[in-house]
C-alpha cells in the first residue's frame, strides 16, 4: 500500500514528489520472486540476499527500487510487527491514480506517519500535507488522538491544528 506523499495527495492537496513510499508484506522466501520482477536492465534492485535480510526483520525492514531511465524511486518499507501498521493494511483503500489502481493507507495512518517524520526531521511539508488532508478528508479524530498520545506526537499534532 502507498503511504507518504502519494497517499496524502489522495486525501488532501496535490504535491509533486520524486518517489513513492510503499509498505509491502513480504516473506523472506519471496525475495527472489520480487527481485525477478525488476530486471537489472531497467531497475536498481538490491540483491536477493539483502531483500531476504530486510524481510526477516521484525520491524523497520527497508530497501529501495530505482528506475534507471527516470530515476524514480520507491522506498519499500516491509510490514513488521507494529499493530498500527497491521490495522492500516487491513483498512487500506483502493483508488484510481491516472490509469492505475493503487492501494493506499487510511488517512489516519498517513497522518501519524507524517507526524513521526516531522518529529524526526522537522520538515514543514509534512504539516502542510496533514493540514490539506484534514481540510479535505474526514478522519476518525478519536482514533487519531489515541494513537498520537500513545506515540507522544502531541506537540507536532498541535502544530497542525
Amino acid at each position: 500500500m502507498a503511504v507518504g506523499s502519494v497517499a496524502s495527495t489522495s486525501y488532501g492537496e496535490f504535491r509533486t514528489t520524486n518517489d513513492v513510499d510503499l509498505i509491502l508484506v513480504l516473506d523472506k522466501g519471496d525475495a527472489a520472486r520480487l527481485a525477478g520482477a525488476f530486471p537489472d536492465s531497467e531497475f536498481y534492485c538490491p540483491p536477493v540476499e539483502v531483500i531476504a535480510l530486510e524481510a526477516s526483520r521484525s520491524e523497520r525492514g527497508h530497501f529501495n527500487l530505482i528506475h534507471h531511465e527516470t530515476a524514480f524511486k520507491a522506498d519499500v518499507y516491509l510490514a513488521g510487527n507494529d499493530p498500527l501498521q497491521s490495522w492500516a493494511l487491513d483498512q487500506r483503500r483502493q483508488v484510481q491514480i491516472q490509469s492505475a489502481k493503487v492501494w493506499i493507507a487510511p488517512p489516519e495512518y498517513v497522518i501519524i506517519g507524517k507526524l513521526e517524520f516531522f518529529r524526526e526531521g522537522g520538515s514543514e511539508k509534512h504539516l502542510r500535507d496533514i493540514r490539506g488532508m484534514l481540510a479535505m478528508t474526514e478522519v476518525d479524530r478519536a482514533f487519531l488522538e489515541k494513537e498520537i498520545a500513545r506515540r507522544s506526537l502531541e506537540d507536532a499534532w498541535r502544530k497542525c491544528q
